[in-house]
């Protein structure tokens, strides 16, 4: 008998997003439905005002929508209190955003255990596993330097370990190459395509055509609704299951 198939690690249902400003309402996203499983690598593209920042904002549960389910890890966070919404942002999820948010009092052994601090970790797992991170993105040698003393393609990478300091389900990153010069952004999809071989699942917001020879999958949005959902150059890597 064939073995049944994963359950998705994100599944979205009819997710809907309004914004209301006095008398005008804004519909932002207008009931997106997906499901991305385990070791995928996901672009999410469209032209401005389509949703993509929305999106990624629900998916990080930075914002919660107005309607729908969002399934995360198989909870639904899409009517969690702050506090229970924080608590499992923290638990599920890693987040590599374009200017990088490092905290510029921290060294990079700091910035890197950030969200291992939150999460209740002692300081001995705290630098033991800030220290392994670090090495793998190349920083060992950085541990005491603080952001104002690293290149810009530096500051990536340690956001890079911080977002899989707590093991996350999933890595979200928003545009994660757009503010480093082309050698450094070449490096950081390098890295970003180790992470997905080694089965890290990973969510793209961008609009760089690029990244679609990189990922496995490509969804495009456009005016607020799932335009498209189809496979990237690098869908070989993994496959998105159907029930058996």
């Amino acid at each position: 008998m064939a073995a049944s198939a994963p359950a998705p690690i994100i599944r979205l249902v009819d997710i809907r997003k309004t914004y209301i400003t006095g008398d005008i309402e804004s519909h932002v996203l207008s009931g997106i439905s997906l499901d991305i499983y385990p070791g995928e690598y996901v672009c999410i593209m469209g032209p401005s005002g389509c949703g993509k920042s929305t999106l990624l904002n629900v998916l990080g549960c930075l914002d919660q929508p107005t309607s729908g389910d969002y399934f995360l890890g198989g909870q639904n966070v899409a009517t969690l209190n702050d506090d229970d919404l924080s608590a499992a942002r923290n638990r599920n999820l890693g987040f590599i955003f374009q200017s990088y948010n490092l905290i510029q009092q921290l060294t990079v052994r700091e910035n890197i255990a950030v969200p291992m601090y939150y999460g209740g970790a002692t300081d001995e797992q705290m630098r033991t596993v800030a220290t392994k991170l670090a090495t793998q993105v190349g920083l060992d040698h950085r541990l005491d330097h603080k952001p104002n003393q690293l290149s810009g393609g530096q500051q990536q990478r340690v956001a890079i370990a911080r977002a899989l300091s707590n093991s996350p389900l999933v890595i979200l990153a928003d545009e994660a190459t757009g503010n480093l010069d082309s050698k450094s952004g070449k490096e950081i999809l390098e890295l970003f395509d180790d992470l997905n071989r080694q089965g890290k699942t990973l969510v793209f917001v961008t609009h760089d055509e690029r990244m679609v020879e990189r990922c496995t999958r490509v969804i495009r949005l456009k005016d607020g609704l799932l335009d498209r959902d189809e496979p990237g150059a690098q869908s070989h890597r993994t496959q998105t299951p159907t029930a058996a």
